[in-house]
This record gives C-alpha cells, structure tokens and sequence, in this order.
C-alpha cells in the first residue's frame, strides 16, 4: 500500500483504488503505485482479475500536465510503459469509472479489458486543447475500441461524451447500477465465472466506416477539413496522422508513430501557450487569500449607478444573470 495508491482483496478480485484528490492525476508516485500494485496482483495466485477505480470525485483527471517538461525519476515508470505491463498482463482487468476518465485517465482505462462505468460519466481525450495528442496510446485504442469516424472525432475535438454515449459507442462495456465498486466486483467475478478472459484493444483492428475501401483518400479530405476547421493549430492534424496510422500500420508502429508527435507538439509554442492559459484560467478563479471552501452569500438584487457604455453592459449582465 502507498499513500497515492492502495490495494484491496475482496475474495478472487483485487481492487486498485487512486488516492490522489482532487481528480486522481497520474503523476509520477501515482503511475508507479499502481505499477507495484499490478506486480503485486500477478504474483498472487489468488488474484483472478483487478479491478481499477478512482476514489473521490473522479476515476483519473488524466496526466499532470505540471510535470511536462520536468526531468523524470530512470527508475520510475511512465504512463506509456505501465500500460505496456497491463497490456501483457493475462489476468482480467476492469476499470470503474465515475466523474471524469480524461486524457492519460481514459488511456488507463483503454489498457484495461474491460470498462464498466457510474452514468454521466464525462469521458474524453482532450490533449488537443492544450496543443497537444493523446501520448499513451489513446490514438491508437481507442479507434480500435469504437471504429475510426467516431475516434476521429473524440481526438480531433477534445470533447467529452457522456457514459451513455460512450456505451452505445463501445467504450464502456456497462453501465453501473448502485454502488459503482459493487457494480464493478459483481461484472468482474461474472468475467472470471464466465471464463471471457483478457480482451485486449491493441490486438483488434481499427474500423473504418461502411463503404470506405481508400483509406488515403479519407484521411486527406478529413485533414484537409480538419486543417480548414482548425487553421493555426498543428496538434489537431497530428491527432488525425495518429488516427491513420491507427489503420494502417501495426500497433507498436502505431504507437512510436503517435510518442514522435506527442513529443514534438510538447516541445512546441503553441503547446506551451495554451498550456499557460489552461493554468492562467484556473488560477483567475482563485481569490488570494480565500479558502475554496469559503460559502458564498447568495445575491438576489444589483443596482447599476451610471448607463454609459460600460455601465449598460453591467446591467444587462445582471439581467440575463436574472
């Protein structure tokens, strides 16, 4: 058991719980507990599957994005090679996710077997609105879990769908009822009763839509659309390059492909500034000096003194404010 990361047996099931508030990033200390953890699982003959769940308000946030750019402990594992070792591993693996399962969050999930999910859910790869693409094998999982169109869409667009949407697409396998752990150790110990195994994303094909047969003629009319929509910005034609070589060339090739882009667009202006605006937003709404969970006075009435330019602006804030 570590600080960030705990384990739990629950008869043939082992639970892997995330312990870092608010959101479960998965910084350093957080991927290697969970790397430990999983080693520990599949030495333990007892263990049949895992289940993966996120404590708090969240499954996992995705990666710390604060950490970009920062030198990396050698001896400790990044995101992409732990999900090299839940790839590999041969016992069952369940995600269970609630909240939020977003960026490196989802591409945890992706590695697992299996996804069971609490509605309403938001999840999302959204690495394009701060200028850069799913660095874990998001671009190459994920439209081999639900088929290229849709994929494309998700990557090249950041926005999130909801648990619903994401089980009539494919990404989650069910949606929880109750109590998400019991929903998931009541799934997890049908996988092993039933005798499903392992079902590993990166040994399926990506699909392409119904009545496509040129592939390179579709990727170059959505980049070219996509480079139309999205004029100015490298990483959403990077994250389609990424979707391509998704069909057309092997996994591993596929995910060196999308590691050399990831490590560009990093590297890059454009990542960097909408980097600094992603934090520069988060901390406009903090007020020094005063606690988050300070409660605030509920304001019902505003009185406006003045009706020039700025002054009308105001009121009528107010107004649609109601």
């Amino acid at each position: 058991m570590t600080e960030l990361v705990s384990l739990t047996q629950h008869g043939a099931v082992a639970v892997i719980t995330l312990n870092s508030p608010p959101v479960n990033a998965l910084g350093v200390p957080v991927i290697d507990g969970i790397h430990q953890l999983i080693q520990r699982a599949h030495n333990d003959g007892a263990t049949q599957a895992i289940v993966l769940i996120g404590s708090g308000r969240a499954f996992s946030g995705g990666a710390d994005i604060r950490e970009f750019g920062k030198p990396r402990p050698a001896d400790k594992p990044t995101l992409p090679q732990l999900l090299d070792v839940m790839d590999a591993f041969n016992k069952p693996l369940v995600a269970a996710i609630h909240g939020v399962a977003m960026g490196g969050g989802l591409e945890l999930a992706l590695a697992c077997d299996y996804r069971i999910a609490s509605p309403g859910a938001q999840i999302a790869l959204p690495e394009v609105k701060i200028g850069i693409l799913p660095g874990a094998g998001g671009t190459q999982r994920l439209p081999r879990a639900i088929g290229v169109e849709p994929a494309l869409a998700m990557i090249t667009s950041g926005d999130p769908v909801l648990t619903e949407q994401a089980h009539k697409l494919g990404i989650v396998d069910e949606i929880a009822t109750g109590d998400l752990l019991q929903a998931a150790l009541a799934f997890t110990q049908k996988v092993i009763d039933e005798k499903r195994g392992t079902r590993k994303l990166s040994q399926l094909t990506a699909r392409m839509p119904s009545g496509v047969s040129n592939v390179a003629e579709y990727f170059a009319a959505a980049k070219a659309r996509i480079a139309k929509e999205k004029r100015g910005f490298p990483a959403p034609l990077a994250c389609a390059e990424c979707v391509e070589a998704a069909v057309t060339l092997p996994f591993a090739q596929g995910i060196a492909r999308e590691r050399d882009l990831f490590l560009g667009l990093v590297k890059g202006t454009e990542s960097a500034a909408l980097r600094y605006l992603f934090f520069a937003e988060r901390q406009a709404q903090k007020i020094p000096d005063v606690p988050e969970d300070t409660p605030t006075r509920e304001i019902k009435s505003a009185a406006v003194i003045g009706a020039g330019t700025m002054g009308g602006g105001i009121a009528m804030n107010f107004a649609n404010a109601g």
